[in-house]
């Protein structure tokens, strides 16, 4: 299987097997399917690169940490919270990380894009600011909508709006990558 679908396959799988649960089920079968799914998808993560990356071992702990509060106490306040915190840390971390000159997103995406350290750094800024508006949607649609509406919001909203975020940065990327590697042949730009 080529390695990105894998990825996004580890990535995908659990938020959808939870969706599936929730709907047969009620919030609770599905928080303790989504927690052995992710665990599952954690596995195989390690199984096929040799190594745990990061993103997926945070994901993995909410999920457990907020997911077990979920199931102990028979709240489902804990497994919607676990949205806004992890949305949250990636805002906080990629901002935050740029006040140290750490530019996080760059080591991330690093292996398919080359650009000046200027241009990570408005496209930090942006996907930072996009993460902790994300954190803040979730807050909005669990806090004022019904939990079926929250969990279609967390599969069909959430996936849709990165992708569509994602996409408008598209030209950002391909102008400044074309702009390095012209300095990097020594063409005039």
């Amino acid at each position: 299987m080529n390695p990105q679908l894998r990825r996004l396959a580890l990535d995908l799988g659990p938020l959808f097997v939870f969706f599936l649960a929730y709907r047969f089920f009620d919030i609770y079968v599905a928080t303790g399917v989504f927690m052995v799914a992710v665990l599952l998808a954690l596995a195989l993560d390690y199984v096929f690169d040799g190594k745990f990356s990061p993103v997926p071992i945070l994901t993995a702990v909410l999920v457990l940490i907020m997911g077990g509060l979920t199931l102990y106490l028979k709240d489902a306040v804990f497994i919607k919270l676990k949205p806004t915190l992890l949305y949250t840390i990636f805002g906080l971390t990629l901002l935050g990380g740029m006040a140290f000159n750490r530019l996080f997103l760059k080591y991330i995406l690093s292996l398919g894009f080359e650009m000046p350290d200027a241009a990570w750094r408005t496209l930090t800024f942006r996907y930072g600011i996009f993460f902790l508006a994300l954190a803040g949607a979730n807050e909005i649609v669990w806090r004022n909508f019904s939990e079926s509406v929250w969990v279609d919001f967390k599969v069909w909203g959430v996936l849709p709006l990165i992708l569509l975020f994602s996409l408008t940065q598209a030209p950002f990327l391909m102008r400044h990558q074309s702009e390095h590697e012209k300095k990097q042949s020594g063409e005039p730009g």
